[in-house]
């Protein structure tokens, strides 16, 4: 645990964590000073909370000789660590650590960690839920929307803090341990923050940088970059896949969730595949991790399986919203990179009328082609990345350029026939036109209650 009182702290980026963070380290006695590129008229309902508790606030932009008169800064994880400023705080010696890595050198209890391109946020929630059913005390934070600072003061000795976290997070970890790090899987995401697929992968492979030989690493044996980094984990590997058996963790076998806890092993059943309540293939690995995770945290199968039944999809996940007029309507906004967009559509069997669309992420949309043609009768274009989409995608499938959200749930329903499906799984982040994906998937919502609303006027 380190010393903070009467340290000089600099918070870089004032979103949720970033508040969190600098809340927090003033309550250690902290000299807190934030710093944010945004205005102050934009920063309007943070600093008046933040000037109350005794934190300088700087706006407008970054100054060097704030970040040089620190002790330590604390970066948020929207911020990159390639800005300017921060690159000259570490050559002047000044440590840069992140919100995820200030939280784990205070949290007491065991650490359970999960990271992956896509599915993140389902296998968290469902983790935490099986957890809690077991009656072990269980945390749920991090990327999956709380500040994982705010688990800090309910951690005790015997704590599980469940914590989804990204490779924002990660690429900032020092000290950060986990006792069971997941990796979902790894495929290109982000590559406009981390440049190349590999340091984004390897940023992923923090998670279990800080593990050893008493600590255990769950990795997806299907996908070959997540498989890869078996070779450096430190920790001994529990599998999980869809395909095939594993020597140790979980699989489907004659229909069947099955676990395995040791090469030779009896191979025992956690319930059958017709009892996972959600969606598409994709969750059928998330909740084989989420099993792999539960056993190892000392579960029983029994929890394991009446916990995955009872759990339904999470908010802006494949979020089933309503039918209207036999058109049933999908809200999966957390689909902000290509291959869950694939997961996404490949969940239905077709007849799908696709918005796609948001702020490009630097990662090609043309992967997506065969799917399209496949199951895909229109694609709706939004946001700023609508011009590369219709660029790589033309030929493939019919496209409308709509600009807006709006227009495009308006344009799909009109061409929706019953039987088929809008679904909003965008392939890109929502910073364009909207404040998060959780916005971005609010507004969808509304927009459809809207327009079921509209019907039931004029029926």
């Amino acid at each position: 645990m380190m010393e903070l009182k009467g340290k000089k702290v600099l918070v870089v980026g004032l979103g949720k964590s970033g508040l969190a963070a600098a809340l927090f380290l003033r309550r250690q006695g902290a000299q807190v000073t934030v710093s944010d590129i945004r205005s102050a008229e934009s920063l309007a309902k943070e600093i008046p909370a933040l000037l109350d508790e005794g934190i300088m606030v700087e706006a407008g932009g970054h100054g060097l000789l704030t970040f040089r008169r620190q002790d330590l800064i604390v970066v948020s994880p929207g911020v990159p660590l390639d800005t300017p400023e921060l690159v000259q705080a570490r050559n002047f010696g000044r440590p840069v650590i992140g919100e995820l890595e200030l939280a784990a050198r205070f949290l007491k209890g065991k650490i359970l960690a999960i990271t992956g391109s896509n599915g993140k946020t389902t296998t968290t929630a469902l983790a935490g839920e099986i957890l809690k059913e077991s009656g072990l005390p269980a945390l749920v934070a991090g990327n999956i929307g709380v500040p994982v600072v705010d688990l800090i003061d309910e951690s005790t000795e015997d704590t599980w803090s469940v914590l989804e976290v990204s490779s924002f997070q990660l690429e900032s970890t020092e000290k950060f341990h986990a006792k069971i790090a997941v990796i979902l899987n790894i495929t290109p995401d982000h590559l406009d923050r981390h440049g190349t697929f590999e340091n984004y992968a390897l940023a992923k492979e923090r998670i279990f940088a800080a593990q050893d030989a008493s600590d255990f690493a769950v990795l997806n044996a299907d996908n070959p970059r997540t498989a890869e980094a078996a070779a450096r984990s430190h920790a001994p590997v529990f599998w999980f896949s869809a395909k095939h058996s594993v020597t140790q963790g979980a699989w489907v076998e004659n229909g069947n969730v099955v676990y395995r806890s040791a090469p030779g092993g009896a191979m025992e059943t956690i319930l059958p595949i017709a009892k996972v309540s959600l969606k598409g293939e994709h969750n059928v690995e998330n909740v084989l991790a989420a099993v792999c995770a539960a056993r190892l945290a000392g579960v029983a199968a029994g929890v394991i399986a009446r916990s995955i039944e009872n759990f339904r999809a999470v908010e802006h996940r494949l979020e089933y919203v309503e039918t209207i007029n036999g058109v049933d309507y999908y809200n999966d906004s957390k689909a902000t990179n290509v291959d869950a967009t694939e997961k996404a559509v490949a969940a239905f069997p077709g007849g799908i009328h696709l918005i796609l669309g948001g702020k490009d992420k630097g990662a090609p949309y043309s992967p997506l082609a065969p799917l399209l043609r496949e199951r895909v009768r229109a694609v709706y274009t939004i946001g700023a990345a609508a011009a590369k989409i219709e660029s790589e995608l033309r030929g493939v499938v019919t496209i409308h350029s709509c600009e807006t959200l709006a227009n495009a749930v308006d344009a799909a329903a009109k061409a929706a026939r019953p039987g088929d499906v809008v679904l909003l799984a965008p392939a890109c982040s929502s910073y364009d036109q909207f404040e998060n994906y959780e916005q971005r998937g609010r507004v969808f919502k509304q927009l459809v209650s809207e327009r079921r609303e509209w019907k039931a006027r004029n029926a």
